[in-house]
């Protein structure tokens, strides 16, 4: 199965987790608990999952911590929306880190239904 850390995957989300971390600096001081919390976390998870679901050597295990990236991808993509409406985001940091996060739920959705296809 290779390593975790070679896979693009995986390699995308800690780079958005990067971005996510930058463009949340700016954020109000009283979303610190809040927002900001939530989304770095959400941000957060999804390499976190990745990593720990491959480790787990068990193709049922990497799939449910895939799933919870996935969700985490989902989540993550809810609080850039509510950021961009409280104009915490400008349309251009949202428009980008919108479709890097969508780019990383369809990668995940590849390798879960790639994963989940009998071996012939």
């Amino acid at each position: 199965m290779g390593n975790y850390k070679e896979l693009i995957v995986w390699n995308k989300s800690v780079d958005l987790v990067t971005e996510i971390y930058s463009v949340t600096t700016i954020f109000p001081k009283e979303e610190l608990y809040g927002l900001t919390s939530q989304i770095r976390r959400a941000s957060i998870s999804v390499p976190s999952n990745i990593a720990e679901g491959h480790s787990r050597r068990s193709t049922s295990d990497y799939l449910q911590f895939l799933k919870i990236a996935r969700g985490s991808c989902a989540e993550l993509e809810t609080q850039l929306i509510i950021s961009k409406n409280l104009h915490y985001l400008n349309p251009e940091e949202f428009q980008i880190l919108i479709k890097k996060t969508s780019e990383i739920s369809k990668m995940l959705n590849a390798i879960i239904t790639k994963l989940h296809t009998p071996k012939t």
